[in-house]
């Protein structure tokens, strides 16, 4: 469940791990290729080093791509954390989305093969709805990536009412998306939600009314990049916020 997955597995802050998602595949390309490391030496053979070398390669490109960092940054109930590493595609207004049944903003990151592609979780809540959707796998920078790809999308509640929508998509590599979270589970800002195999994005959908806090062109680290600021729920005290999107324009950002 998300919420027992907040922390885990524990280590210190700063530190990488690997993801458990890739501990099978990085360590049985591993032996195949110190197999293969042995038979060089032992036959020593020009065909036998290259296959050892490229297997070789592989393994660390596999160990590099399953990369787990353990990350702290800020939190709190206004900030809306991004779900991903990646460059900012953009924030875009679109209509009607599922789940929220309203106007709402996009705010989509792209994951190069370069990038961590462990997804956090962007604000704590209820899940009260998760879809896993199958679709094509064209390249996951396009727009129609967003909705004409293979996904999988969270909502989740948050305690003064707001709901948001986060969507992992695959790519035109990405395969795969896992996502341990599940309908009633308890979403702690972020804690690791998941991980996508390859290349992909990740979307996050929010009330019209959110303060942007990134710009098309910027990189993002997941967990620690705030993407937006949610005002509070009419009736806790605060104003209905203005429909549009407010870009945030502070030189602090």
């Amino acid at each position: 469940m998300a919420s027992k997955r907040a922390d885990d597995p524990p280590g210190e802050r700063g530190s990488v791990r690997l993801a458990p998602e890739g501990r099978g595949l990085v360590v049985v390309v591993t032996l195949v290729a110190a197999a293969v490391v042995a038979a060089a030496l032992v036959v020593d053979r020009w065909p036998v080093w290259v296959a050892a070398g490229g297997l070789t390669a592989v393994a660390l490109g596999m160990a590099y791509f399953f990369r787990d960092p353990v990350r702290s940054g800020p939190r709190g109930d206004e900030l809306v954390l991004s779900a991903a590493d990646g460059l900012v595609l953009g924030a875009e207004p679109v209509e009607d989305v599922t789940y929220l049944g309203e106007p709402a903003v996009r705010i989509s990151v792209f994951l190069s093969l370069l990038d961590v592609h462990v997804n956090w979780m962007p604000v704590s809540g209820t899940v009260e709805w998760r879809e896993d959707r199958a679709g094509g796998f064209e390249p996951a920078w396009r727009e129609s990536a967003s909705h004409g790809n293979a996904s999988v999308a969270l909502g989740i509640r948050r305690e003064d009412g707001r709901r948001i929508v986060v969507r992992q998509v695959v790519g035109l590599v990405a395969r795969r998306i896992v996502n341990h979270a599940h309908e009633g589970d308890q979403a702690v800002q972020g804690a690791r939600m998941g991980i996508i195999r390859f290349g992909s994005r990740v979307d996050v959908f929010l009330p019209r009314g959110a303060r942007i806090r990134v710009a098309r062109g910027e990189r993002a680290v997941g967990g620690v990049t705030v993407l937006a600021e949610l005002e509070s729920a009419p009736g806790r005290g605060e104003s209905t916020p203005e429909p549009g999107i407010r870009p945030d324009t502070s030189p602090d950002r």
